[in-house]
């Protein structure tokens, strides 16, 4: 009996011990490896969000290294059961769980009756292409269809490293391309559907849009609507533009976590990391041909005023140039695309945020846009982090600014 005792006590002092380790360890990362700006909101509570992903991967980690699965595995399944909100049933939405040309996703769709036919609205997720699912980003979807009146579809497409690019791409366009096909037999106006998605979903949404308006010359598909990009990922050109710089070690997503994200959605091949960061991964005369689309000058001044240093490199790596050529397709990297291909996307409305190393894509294709004669309805949370939105009704975790956002662009959809 002594012994059973003993052997529980130390396997007890064992799990607290490792507790204190885990969370320790968590504290440290969280306050040498991260910097919250002045000014960037609930600085606290985001401290706590981001202690909660360290904590999540830390764990994963640990299941990796025991043959328990990947660790990718193991955090997505975390993340659904500790970051994931759901909604409360609702008798004013039906939503069903389906697939679009072999694609899952799930659709709202209001019960009450309306005047005319609805809009329609495919919405994308974000989570580096590796991360996210239908489940994660049901409480938005659900609010979105509330608020708007509009029938959602919430695309569940295929993750990296299962699956690589373009696969992510070719679910959401084919998903897209059936919605259009077959809005009808949902109470959904073909000539009032949106396109949206945030961060990885951004990318998908202007690829999407660019693929599916240069075949409309050719088929009888109906326009696009609108494009809704909320801090979209729009190239993988120049890791070092001014908000790369400026918010490299800003929560929720680090410079170098996305360098992650997009080497794994090309080829998983971490190894071009340090290449890709340093701008070595393409030859200096295809980066100077970019720079009529990419670089710091683009930028308004007022978004330079945390500083910018230019990043000059005159090297680069032939090998390293074959693996990521495919980066620099217009259906991997949107901004890359032709003057006479951007001049013919639908409306937009993007969103950015001033302390996301993403806001100076978001403000690159907004000028492509414009100067293109694109009509371009642009929101800019000034006191916003990167994934923001997805923190908009949260409890105590709630950010007023992420909430503000999500009703500018529940303003912005009713008026299609």
């Amino acid at each position: 009996m002594d012994l059973v005792i003993w052997t529980l006590a130390m396997m007890l002092a064992l799990v607290v011990g490792l507790f204190v380790l885990l969370v320790s360890g968590v504290i440290y990362t969280v306050f040498t490896d991260s910097v919250l700006p002045e000014g960037i909101q609930g600085p606290g509570k985001l401290r706590l969000i981001y202690g909660t992903q360290v904590a999540i991967g830390t764990l994963g980690n640990i299941a990796q290294n025991l043959g328990l699965g990947t660790q990718i595995t193991f955090v997505r399944y975390l993340r659904s059961k500790v970051l994931r909100t759901k909604h409360k049933e609702d008798a004013g939405l039906v939503i069903q769980d389906v697939q679009f040309d072999g694609v899952p996703v799930r659709v709202y769709q209001p019960r009450s009756a309306a005047a005319g036919k609805r809009r329609g609205i495919l919405f994308f997720h974000g989570g580096g292409w590796v991360f996210g699912s239908i489940d994660d980003y049901e409480h938005l979807c659900w609010y979105i269809a509330k608020e708007t009146g509009s029938v959602v579809v919430s695309v569940e497409y295929r993750l990296a490293p299962e699956h690589r690019y373009p696969t992510q791409f070719e679910d959401c366009l084919n998903a897209t391309l059936h919605f259009l096909k077959t809005a009808e037999d949902y109470g959904v106006d073909s000539s009032r559907i949106v396109v949206s998605g945030d961060s990885a979903g951004g990318n998908l949404t202007a690829a999407v849009c660019l693929r599916i308006t240069a075949m409309e010359e050719s088929s009888d598909l109906p326009a696009l609507c609108a494009q809704v990009l909320i801090y979209p990922a729009l190239q993988m050109v120049d890791f070092n533009l001014p908000s790369y710089q400026q918010n490299q070690y800003v929560p929720l997503l680090f410079r170098t976590r996305m360098v992650f994200f997009v080497l794994q959605y090309l080829n998983g091949d971490m190894s071009l990391g340090e290449d890709v960061l340093s701008g070595q991964h393409l030859p200096v005369e295809l980066k100077n041909n970019y720079r009529k689309w990419i670089k710091a000058d683009l930028i308004p001044s007022e978004f330079q005023v945390r500083g910018h240093k230019p990043n000059l490199v005159l090297t680069h790596d032939d090998d390293v140039y074959d693996l990521v050529k495919p980066s620099l397709e217009p259906t991997f990297s949107p901004l890359l695309a032709s003057d006479a291909a951007i001049g013919r996307l639908p409306p937009a409305y993007i969103l950015t945020c001033e302390f996301d190393v993403l806001r100076d894509d978001g403000l690159l294709f907004k000028k492509r846009l414009e100067d293109k004669g694109v009509p371009v309805s642009w929101y800019h949370v000034q006191d916003g982090f990167h994934g923001i939105i997805s923190f908009f009704d949260n409890g105590y975790l709630t950010f007023p600014s992420g909430k503000q956002a999500v009703d500018n662009i529940v303003s912005f959809l009713k008026d299609i």
